[in-house]
């Protein structure tokens, strides 16, 4: 698989190099795949409930084709998925993908613990560390800790915006040790982001340390996370049969959205053939990509503190990758975007309990509304 950037499509390089890199220092755009290859029509067809790992080798392995091979690429994701995600259904056509089971409780342990047996992997052959920068606005920096914690070879360097987390996060945050490090700013999120984005393109900075990152912007972190879209969508699509009687559905997925790298994941699992048949983005106050989608315009801004503050982002950094793959009437084919406002988010907790029975959290409140 060749690799571009969203910046300069005359750049190519493999997977290792976009692993490791994280980003284009030389442009300051994101990796993306040059194309997104389609699984077979007899695996998206299969009538029985899908092995997640299973999924994860089928989509994992075009895109590292000929730098991993199976067996080892077999063996990352069976040391990363200890757990899987879970399908809840919570009335008779919808559904809730819980992704709450890994090691932080976060559905970044999918993309975190898999990027991180990948840059290991291909570290071995490396003679210094590889430091790994990294934002987050919650549970991005917890997930990371927790995968890389430990891992031989790397560092880890984490950035999170004081008094703008939850305790339990900073908790998590601030008992790693060891190779793992988390330094609060005086900010916000988008203030971390931009520290971690201004030392890539740090030429006297990259000459001294070998620099990749853990967030979305890094690809391995982004490819993974598409392994439990697929896996849902295709689980859904055969239990609907049973629950509410509908062949063939018409599978819409609600994402509750901040720096946008979930539901890109989102995309290009249907990209490689999941049966999805569009997206919402869901947002909070942070509401950029809404604006963008109505308006045409995009304009990132200061992000806003909100309840559901995993999602507090002003300025998504995967804008530019959806941007790359698709032109703005595309975009509004395949996703409408929303946002709610922190009365809203509590008045979808209760709402959310009241109908069905179901405890949910803040952000998760912000899409099923």
């Amino acid at each position: 698989m060749i690799y571009t950037d969203t910046r300069d499509k005359t750049v190519k390089c493999d997977f290792r190099t976009a692993v490791m890199n994280g980003m284009n220092s030389a442009t300051g755009g994101l990796y993306i795949p040059t194309s997104y290859p389609k699984l077979s029509a007899d695996f998206l067809n299969k009538t029985i409930e899908p092995a997640f790992c299973d999924v994860a080798f089928n989509m994992a392995k075009p895109y590292v084709e000929g730098e991993i091979p199976d067996a080892d690429l077999n063996h990352i994701i069976q040391d990363a998925y200890p757990f899987i995600s879970k399908v809840a259904p919570i009335d008779q056509v919808t559904y809730i993908l819980e992704l709450s089971h890994g090691p932080t409780c976060a559905f970044k342990d999918f993309g975190a613990r898999f990027m991180a047996r990948v840059m290991s992997y291909f570290n071995r052959t490396e003679n210094d560390r590889l430091h790994i920068l990294v934002a987050t606005s919650g549970d991005t920096g917890s997930a990371v800790g927790s995968a890389f914690l430990g891992v031989e070879g790397l560092d880890v360097t984490i950035l999170y915006p004081e008094g703008k987390i939850s305790p339990l996060q900073e908790k998590q945050l601030s008992t790693f040790t060891g190779n793992v490090r988390a330094l609060k700013v005086k900010g916000t999120f988008d203030d971390c982001q931009k520290l971690v984005k201004t030392a890539f393109t740090d030429k006297e900075l990259r000459k001294k340390f070998r620099l990749s990152s853990a967030n979305s912007i890094n690809i391995s972190r982004l490819l993974p996370q598409s392994f439990y879209y697929m896996y849902s969508a295709m689980a859904v699509k055969n239990r609907c049969l049973h629950d509410s009687k509908i062949e063939n559905p018409a599978i819409i997925t609600i994402v509750p959205s901040g720096n946008f790298g979930n539901l890109t994941s989102g995309l290009i699992a249907r990209e490689m053939g999941a049966p999805i048949t569009g997206f919402m983005a869901a947002t909070n106050a942070n509401h950029t990509i809404p604006d963008w989608i109505a308006t045409g315009s995009y304009n990132a801004r200061s992000s806003v503190e909100t309840y559901a503050n995993a999602m507090d982002v002003g300025a998504p950094s995967n804008y530019e990758r959806i941007a790359a793959m698709y032109s703005l009437e595309e975009v509004r084919h395949l996703f409408a975007s929303y946002w709610l406002d922190n009365e809203g988010i509590i008045d979808a907790i209760k709402e959310c309990n009241r109908k069905t029975g179901y405890i949910i959290d803040p952000h998760g409140a912000v899409a099923w509304k």
